[in-house]
């Protein structure tokens, strides 16, 4: 039986272009179109898909983190703890 996908899960762009496999990517990714959608250099026909696509990269970290905090609280025993630089 097939696995269902996550309702949580990044759905891929409008455009076909796959999402970034790593955490570090996207984040790159987002903070470039985030500066050309600021810019006012992006024609208006691709703001749209600019903002889908800059939606679908957000998304995507912010579950990388939510996967890693829920990893980190497994290791601490349920509780996240302050973290102390050294």
């Amino acid at each position: 039986m097939p696995k269902a996908k996550s309702a949580s899960t990044a759905s891929p762009p409008s455009d076909g272009a796959a999402l970034p496999v790593s955490y570090e990517e996207a984040t790159q990714e987002l903070d470039a179109l985030v500066r050309r959608l600021e810019s006012g250099e992006m024609p208006l026909d691709q703001l749209l898909s600019g903002y889908q696509r800059g939606a679908a990269l957000l998304q995507l970290c912010r579950e990388r983190l939510q996967s890693v905090e829920d990893q980190i609280k497994v290791l601490d025993e349920g509780s996240l703890k302050v973290w102390k630089a050294q």
